[in-house]
Protein backbone atom coordinates (compact mmCIF):
# COMPACT_ATOMS: atom_id res chain seq x y z
CA UNK A 1 0.00 0.00 0.00
CA UNK A 2 1.42 3.48 -1.09
CA UNK A 3 0.61 6.78 0.47
CA UNK A 4 1.30 10.13 -0.42
CA UNK A 5 1.33 11.46 2.83
CA UNK A 6 0.81 15.02 3.15
CA UNK A 7 2.76 16.90 6.17
CA UNK A 8 1.05 20.52 8.42
CA UNK A 9 2.94 21.67 10.97
CA UNK A 10 5.23 18.80 11.18
CA UNK A 11 2.32 16.37 11.28
CA UNK A 12 2.79 13.78 8.72
CA UNK A 13 -0.58 12.60 7.83
CA UNK A 14 -0.75 9.40 5.96
CA UNK A 15 2.29 7.41 7.19
CA UNK A 16 2.49 5.21 9.99
CA UNK A 17 0.26 5.27 13.52
CA UNK A 18 -2.96 7.24 11.92
CA UNK A 19 -3.11 11.06 13.79
CA UNK A 20 -5.24 11.46 16.43
CA UNK A 21 -7.81 14.40 15.71
CA UNK A 22 -9.87 15.97 18.83
CA UNK A 23 -13.44 17.55 18.09
CA UNK A 24 -14.47 20.78 19.93
CA UNK A 25 -18.07 21.06 20.15
CA UNK A 26 -19.41 23.92 21.66
CA UNK A 27 -22.54 26.83 22.01
CA UNK A 28 -20.33 29.63 23.17
CA UNK A 29 -16.89 31.26 22.35
CA UNK A 30 -15.81 30.83 26.34
CA UNK A 31 -16.54 27.42 26.39
CA UNK A 32 -14.87 26.74 22.73
CA UNK A 33 -11.69 28.44 24.23
CA UNK A 34 -12.44 26.07 27.62
CA UNK A 35 -12.65 22.76 25.37
CA UNK A 36 -10.07 23.79 23.60
CA UNK A 37 -7.49 24.21 26.13
CA UNK A 38 -8.55 21.11 27.93
CA UNK A 39 -7.51 18.93 24.24
CA UNK A 40 -4.33 20.59 24.05
CA UNK A 41 -3.30 19.07 27.31
CA UNK A 42 -3.92 15.38 25.80
CA UNK A 43 -1.44 16.86 22.73
CA UNK A 44 -3.80 15.49 20.20
CA UNK A 45 -2.12 15.63 16.40
CA UNK A 46 -5.04 17.79 15.32
CA UNK A 47 -7.83 20.04 16.63
CA UNK A 48 -11.20 20.17 14.56
CA UNK A 49 -13.34 23.44 15.22
CA UNK A 50 -16.60 21.92 14.73
CA UNK A 51 -18.46 25.55 13.65
CA UNK A 52 -21.97 24.40 13.66
CA UNK A 53 -22.41 23.87 17.21
CA UNK A 54 -21.35 27.75 17.49
CA UNK A 55 -24.23 30.01 18.14
CA UNK A 56 -22.76 32.50 16.48
CA UNK A 57 -22.37 31.03 13.36
CA UNK A 58 -23.97 33.14 10.81
CA UNK A 59 -21.99 35.93 11.86
CA UNK A 60 -19.00 35.46 9.96
CA UNK A 61 -16.89 38.09 11.41
CA UNK A 62 -17.90 36.50 14.82
CA UNK A 63 -16.50 33.29 13.39
CA UNK A 64 -13.31 34.96 12.44
CA UNK A 65 -12.51 36.83 15.55
CA UNK A 66 -13.02 33.18 17.38
CA UNK A 67 -10.06 31.92 14.44
CA UNK A 68 -8.07 34.59 15.46
CA UNK A 69 -8.11 33.48 19.15
CA UNK A 70 -7.93 29.88 18.50
CA UNK A 71 -4.39 30.25 16.04
CA UNK A 72 -3.30 32.26 19.05
CA UNK A 73 -4.06 29.70 21.35
CA UNK A 74 -2.97 26.58 19.54
CA UNK A 75 0.40 28.06 18.37
CA UNK A 76 1.75 25.27 16.10
CA UNK A 77 -1.03 22.60 16.51
CA UNK A 78 -2.87 21.94 13.35
CA UNK A 79 -6.88 23.58 13.65
CA UNK A 80 -9.44 21.65 11.36
CA UNK A 81 -12.26 23.72 10.41
CA UNK A 82 -15.72 22.27 9.87
CA UNK A 83 -19.16 22.96 9.28
CA UNK A 84 -21.50 19.31 9.97
CA UNK A 85 -24.71 20.17 8.06
CA UNK A 86 -27.62 18.66 9.80
CA UNK A 87 -28.06 16.44 6.86
CA UNK A 88 -25.12 14.68 7.50
CA UNK A 89 -25.18 14.59 11.37
CA UNK A 90 -24.41 18.05 12.41
CA UNK A 91 -26.50 20.48 14.59
CA UNK A 92 -27.83 23.03 11.97
CA UNK A 93 -28.49 24.11 8.39
CA UNK A 94 -27.50 26.55 6.55
CA UNK A 95 -27.90 27.47 2.42
CA UNK A 96 -25.38 26.10 0.09
CA UNK A 97 -24.46 29.92 -0.76
CA UNK A 98 -24.01 30.52 3.20
CA UNK A 99 -22.16 27.50 3.37
CA UNK A 100 -19.95 28.35 0.06
CA UNK A 101 -19.28 31.93 1.53
CA UNK A 102 -17.98 30.71 4.59
CA UNK A 103 -15.66 27.99 3.59
CA UNK A 104 -14.21 30.56 1.53
CA UNK A 105 -14.13 33.63 4.02
CA UNK A 106 -11.93 31.28 6.82
CA UNK A 107 -9.95 29.81 3.97
CA UNK A 108 -8.71 33.04 2.91
CA UNK A 109 -8.16 34.17 6.80
CA UNK A 110 -5.36 32.68 7.42
CA UNK A 111 -6.08 31.19 10.65
CA UNK A 112 -6.69 27.20 9.46
CA UNK A 113 -4.69 24.58 8.23
CA UNK A 114 -7.50 22.00 7.18
CA UNK A 115 -11.49 22.45 5.98
CA UNK A 116 -13.74 19.93 5.72
CA UNK A 117 -15.79 20.30 2.83
CA UNK A 118 -18.95 18.35 2.12
CA UNK A 119 -18.50 16.27 -1.20
CA UNK A 120 -22.01 15.88 -2.28
CA UNK A 121 -23.65 19.39 -0.69
CA UNK A 122 -23.82 20.73 -4.12
CA UNK A 123 -22.42 20.51 -7.56
CA UNK A 124 -19.10 21.65 -8.02
CA UNK A 125 -19.04 22.79 -4.71
CA UNK A 126 -16.18 21.04 -3.74
CA UNK A 127 -13.79 21.52 -6.47
CA UNK A 128 -14.81 25.37 -5.83
CA UNK A 129 -13.83 25.51 -2.32
CA UNK A 130 -10.64 23.02 -3.17
CA UNK A 131 -9.57 25.97 -5.55
CA UNK A 132 -9.92 28.58 -3.10
CA UNK A 133 -8.19 26.46 -0.16
CA UNK A 134 -5.23 25.38 -1.98
CA UNK A 135 -4.72 28.97 -2.91
CA UNK A 136 -4.70 29.89 0.48
CA UNK A 137 -2.21 26.81 1.42
CA UNK A 138 -5.28 25.03 3.30
CA UNK A 139 -5.35 21.35 2.50
CA UNK A 140 -9.08 19.99 2.14
CA UNK A 141 -10.91 17.06 3.87
CA UNK A 142 -13.74 15.95 1.77
CA UNK A 143 -16.34 14.41 3.39
CA UNK A 144 -20.00 12.01 3.41
CA UNK A 145 -21.37 11.16 6.17
CA UNK A 146 -24.10 8.09 6.39
CA UNK A 147 -25.82 7.53 9.83
CA UNK A 148 -28.64 5.62 8.34
CA UNK A 149 -26.62 2.63 6.74
CA UNK A 150 -23.55 1.46 5.12
CA UNK A 151 -23.17 2.17 1.15
CA UNK A 152 -22.37 -1.19 -0.78
CA UNK A 153 -18.14 -1.68 -1.06
CA UNK A 154 -18.03 -0.33 -4.68
CA UNK A 155 -20.19 2.77 -3.73
CA UNK A 156 -18.13 3.84 -0.61
CA UNK A 157 -14.72 3.15 -3.34
CA UNK A 158 -16.05 5.20 -6.07
CA UNK A 159 -16.86 7.84 -3.24
CA UNK A 160 -13.27 8.00 -2.55
CA UNK A 161 -12.21 8.12 -6.14
CA UNK A 162 -14.48 10.63 -6.54
CA UNK A 163 -13.11 12.95 -3.84
CA UNK A 164 -9.70 12.68 -4.96
CA UNK A 165 -10.22 13.37 -8.45
CA UNK A 166 -11.87 16.62 -6.97
CA UNK A 167 -8.67 17.51 -5.37
CA UNK A 168 -9.19 17.05 -2.00
CA UNK A 169 -6.11 16.13 -0.09
CA UNK A 170 -7.93 14.11 2.71
CA UNK A 171 -10.86 12.22 1.56
CA UNK A 172 -13.08 10.92 4.00
CA UNK A 173 -16.45 8.88 4.73
CA UNK A 174 -17.99 7.82 8.08
CA UNK A 175 -21.06 5.26 7.79
CA UNK A 176 -23.19 3.70 10.53
CA UNK A 177 -23.62 -0.45 10.17
CA UNK A 178 -26.42 -2.03 11.02
CA UNK A 179 -24.52 -5.80 11.55
CA UNK A 180 -21.09 -6.62 12.11
CA UNK A 181 -20.45 -7.46 8.21
CA UNK A 182 -20.95 -3.86 7.30
CA UNK A 183 -18.03 -2.85 9.43
CA UNK A 184 -15.95 -5.43 7.18
CA UNK A 185 -17.28 -3.65 4.50
CA UNK A 186 -16.27 -0.12 5.42
CA UNK A 187 -13.18 -1.62 6.10
CA UNK A 188 -12.33 -3.24 2.90
CA UNK A 189 -13.49 -0.57 0.68
CA UNK A 190 -11.05 0.98 2.62
CA UNK A 191 -8.12 -1.38 1.29
CA UNK A 192 -9.16 -1.42 -1.90
CA UNK A 193 -9.36 2.42 -2.71
CA UNK A 194 -5.54 1.97 -2.41
CA UNK A 195 -5.06 -1.01 -4.18
CA UNK A 196 -7.22 -0.02 -7.35
CA UNK A 197 -4.69 3.00 -7.36
CA UNK A 198 -5.30 5.66 -4.47
CA UNK A 199 -2.79 7.43 -3.13
CA UNK A 200 -4.44 10.39 -0.16
CA UNK A 201 -4.01 9.81 2.78
CA UNK A 202 -8.21 8.91 3.50
CA UNK A 203 -10.20 9.08 6.44
CA UNK A 204 -12.81 6.12 6.90
CA UNK A 205 -15.07 4.83 9.86
CA UNK A 206 -17.74 2.69 10.66
CA UNK A 207 -19.69 4.75 13.60
CA UNK A 208 -21.57 3.08 16.45
CA UNK A 209 -20.06 0.37 18.62
CA UNK A 210 -20.44 -2.14 16.56
CA UNK A 211 -17.98 0.01 14.68
CA UNK A 212 -15.09 0.71 17.53
CA UNK A 213 -12.59 -1.13 15.62
CA UNK A 214 -12.60 0.58 11.97
CA UNK A 215 -11.51 3.27 14.63
CA UNK A 216 -8.55 1.54 15.78
CA UNK A 217 -7.04 -0.14 12.56
CA UNK A 218 -6.62 2.43 10.36
CA UNK A 219 -2.99 1.69 9.96
CA UNK A 220 -4.00 -2.24 8.93
CA UNK A 221 -6.33 -0.93 6.12
CA UNK A 222 -5.19 2.43 5.18
CA UNK A 223 -7.31 5.16 7.17
CA UNK A 224 -4.60 8.12 8.07
CA UNK A 225 -6.42 9.62 10.97
CA UNK A 226 -8.87 8.55 13.87
CA UNK A 227 -11.46 11.23 16.10
CA UNK A 228 -11.08 10.73 19.81
CA UNK A 229 -12.93 12.76 22.18
CA UNK A 230 -11.88 14.85 25.34
CA UNK A 231 -14.96 15.15 26.89
CA UNK A 232 -17.84 15.06 24.81
CA UNK A 233 -18.14 13.45 21.59
CA UNK A 234 -19.01 14.77 18.06
CA UNK A 235 -20.41 11.42 16.47
CA UNK A 236 -21.16 7.69 18.05
CA UNK A 237 -18.27 5.53 19.03
CA UNK A 238 -15.65 7.85 19.41
CA UNK A 239 -13.17 7.07 22.16
CA UNK A 240 -11.16 9.17 24.70
CA UNK A 241 -8.16 9.84 23.26
CA UNK A 242 -5.59 8.04 26.02
CA UNK A 243 -7.50 4.51 25.26
CA UNK A 244 -6.96 5.14 21.39
CA UNK A 245 -2.78 6.26 22.10
CA UNK A 246 -3.11 2.74 24.26
CA UNK A 247 -4.26 0.77 21.28
CA UNK A 248 -2.59 2.34 18.20
CA UNK A 249 0.75 1.65 20.78
CA UNK A 250 -0.05 -2.07 21.08
CA UNK A 251 -1.08 -2.68 17.11
CA UNK A 252 1.74 -0.41 15.69
CA UNK A 253 4.56 -2.49 18.03
CA UNK A 254 2.77 -5.99 17.22
CA UNK A 255 1.23 -5.63 14.01
CA UNK A 256 3.56 -3.83 11.78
Amino acid sequence: MVTESITIRGIEFGNGIPKICVPIVARTKEEIIVQTKKALVKKPDCIELRIDWYEDVKETDRVLELLKELRLLLGNSVLLFTFRSKTEGGEQEISCDEYKTLCQKVCQSGYIDLIDVEAYKAEGLLAEVVRVAHEHHVYVVASNHDFHATPPKNDIVKRLQFMDDMGADLPKIAVMPNNERDVLTLLSATLTYHELGGKKPVITMSMAGAGTISRLAGEVFGSAVTFATVGQISAPGQIPIDEVRQVFSILHEYGS
